[in-house]
C-alpha cells in the first residue's frame, strides 16, 4: 500500500519501550500505555486482578487525588480511558499538544506511587464498582454470559483464556490488600511497559520527554511467563444449552485456531470476511435473505498465545429452530471449506479489509494502539505498515487452505441459547 507511517523506536534508561509516530497534519497527541499484563497472566484463585487495576489506576497517587487524573485530562479538552484484555491492560489519552507534558507527569506519578493511595477503602470501593460493571455488562443483559460459557467450552479449567477479564467475583471478594500490592509490584513497572505517541510530536523531543518524566522509576523485572501452549482442535462436538430472558434463540459455534501471530491468521480472516463480513457475504445471502436468521456473524478473537478462537453467531428468525439454523450455517461453512472462495470474493474481502484498517490508522488514537499492539505481539512496530501488503499478496488458494484447515465442522463447539418459555 502507498500509505506508510513514520515510526521511530527507542528505550528509556529504565527499560520502557517507546514508539513515536510524528504526524504534522494533526494538532493533538495520542499517548498509549500498554502494560503487558492481562487476565491470561492471572493465577488460579486470583482472577479479575488485571481488570481491577484498570479501575485502581484512577484512584490517585502520591500527588494526585482520586479521580483527578481523569478530570485533569478532561479539563484540558482531552480524552482519557483504559481497557483490559486477555494479554494487556491499556491506558490512553488524547490531549492537545501543549498538554502532553502534564499527561506524561500524571502517568509517571501513578506508575511510581499508585500504592500510596491504594488503601482498604479504595480497594473495597473499586471492588464494588467492578461488581456493578459485571451486573450491567454480563449478568443483566440478554446473552451477557455467553462469552464466559464460550471460553469455558473452548479451553480447559485454569487455562489462561478460560475466564474473561472481568474475573470471578468470589476471587475479588477474597482479594486482600497484600494481594493487590503484590500484583502491582509484579506487573507495573517500566520493563513491562510499551508506550506509543502518535501526532503532533517531534521524535527526539518525544523520547526526551518520556525519559524526563519516567527515568527516576526503578526498572523492575519483566515477570516470568508460563508459556501458553497450543491445544489440539476440539473433538466430540462439545455442546452447551442455555436459556434466559432473551429476545430470540441464538446458536453459537466456536473453533480453536492458531494464535494471532501465526501466518495463517491473515488468510483465515479474509475467509471470515467472505463468510459474513458484509451484506453480500455468503452467510448473509444464504441465511438472512432466506429468512432463516435475523443476523449472522463470524469473527476471530485474535488471541496471541497458544490458540485463538473463531466464533460464529446466528440469531434465529421467528419460527426457525436453533437446530435447523445451525444445520444450515454449517452447510455454508462446509461449502466454503470444500469449494473455497472465488477470486472475486477474495478481492472484495481485501477491499473491505483495506477500508477498515486504513480507517483505524487514520485516527491517531487507534493508530497509537495498533503500534503498541504490533510491538507487543509481533515485536515489530512496522507491522502496521506491512499488514495490508501481506493481505494483498494472498490468493484464493491461500484463503481456501486456511479456512479448510481451521474450520473443520467436526472440530467445533456449540452453544444454543434459547428463549425461556
Amino acid at each position: 500500500m502507498d500509505q506508510q507511517y513514520p515510526l521511530h523506536t527507542s528505550s528509556t534508561s529504565n527499560g520502557i519501550r517507546v514508539a513515536i509516530n510524528p504526524d504534522p497534519w494533526v494538532s493533538g497527541v495520542a499517548l498509549n500505555l500498554w502494560y503487558e499484563v492481562g487476565s491470561a497472566h492471572e493465577k488460579p484463585g486470583k482472577t479479575g486482578f488485571a481488570h481491577l487495576f484498570e479501575h485502581l489506576m484512577f484512584c490517585g497517587s502520591a500527588h494526585v487525588s482520586s479521580g483527578e487524573h481523569l478530570s485533569t485530562i478532561q479539563a484540558m479538552g482531552g480524552l482519557c480511558n483504559a481497557t483490559t484484555s486477555f494479554e494487556r491492560t491499556n491506558y490512553f489519552e488524547t490531549i492537545p499538544r501543549e498538554g502532553l507534558e502534564l499527561a506524561l507527569w500524571l502517568e509517571a506519578d501513578r506508575l511510581s506511587s499508585l500504592l500510596d493511595s491504594v488503601d482498604q477503602l479504595n480497594l473495597d470501593t473499586q471492588r464494588e464498582v467492578v461488581k456493578e460493571e459485571k451486573r450491567q455488562r454480563y449478568d443483566n443483559v440478554p446473552y451477557g454470559d455467553v462469552f464466559s460459557h464460550l471460553m469455558g467450552l473452548a479451553f480447559p479449567p485454569n487455562h489462561g483464556y478460560a475466564h474473561l477479564p472481568i474475573g470471578s467475583m468470589d476471587d475479588l471478594d477474597s482479594a486482600s490488600l497484600d494481594d493487590v500490592h503484590e500484583f502491582f509490584h509484579t506487573h507495573y513497572h517500566p520493563s513491562n511497559l510499551i508506550m506509543s505517541l502518535s501526532g503532533a510530536i517531534e521524535v527526539e523531543e518525544g523520547f526526551a520527554l518520556v525519559e524526563k518524566y519516567f527515568s527516576q522509576i526503578p526498572p523492575g523485572t519483566r515477570p516470568p511467563r508460563t508459556k501458553i501452549t497450543a491445544l489440539p482442535p476440539l473433538t466430540g462436538l462439545p455442546q452447551l444449552d442455555l436459556s434466559g430472558s432473551v429476545p430470540q434463540d441464538v446458536v453459537y459455534s466456536c473453533w480453536l485456531v492458531p494464535p494471532l501471530t501465526d501466518e495463517i491468521t491473515d488468510p483465515l480472516d479474509v475467509g471470515l470476511t467472505i463468510a459474513a463480513g458484509s451484506l453480500a457475504s455468503r452467510f448473509h445471502t444464504a441465511l438472512v435473505r432466506s429468512h432463516l436468521a435475523h443476523s449472522v456473524g463470524i469473527a476471530n478473537l485474535g488471541l496471541a498465545e497458544g490458540n485463538s478462537v473463531v466464533y460464529s453467531t446466528a440469531i434465529c428468525a421467528q419460527g426457525v429452530s436453533p437446530e435447523h439454523l445451525e444445520e444450515e450455517l454449517i452447510k455454508q461453512v462446509e461449502d466454503l471449506c470444500n469449494q473455497g472462495p472465488t477470486p472475486q470474493e477474495v478481492t472484495r474481502a481485501m477491499r473491505l479489509e483495506d477500508r477498515e484498517y486504513l480507517s483505524d490508522l487514520a485516527s491517531i488514537e487507534t493508530r497509537a494502539d495498533l503500534i503498541s499492539g504490533a510491538w507487543s505481539y509481533f515485536n515489530d512496530v512496522e507491522e502496521i505498515n506491512h499488514h495490508l501488503d501481506r493481505v494483498h499478496q494472498l490468493t484464493a488458494t491461500d484463503v481456501h487452505q486456511a479456512i479448510s484447515t481451521c474450520l473443520k465442522t467436526d472440530n467445533r463447539g456449540i452453544i444454543t441459547y434459547r428463549r425461556a418459555s
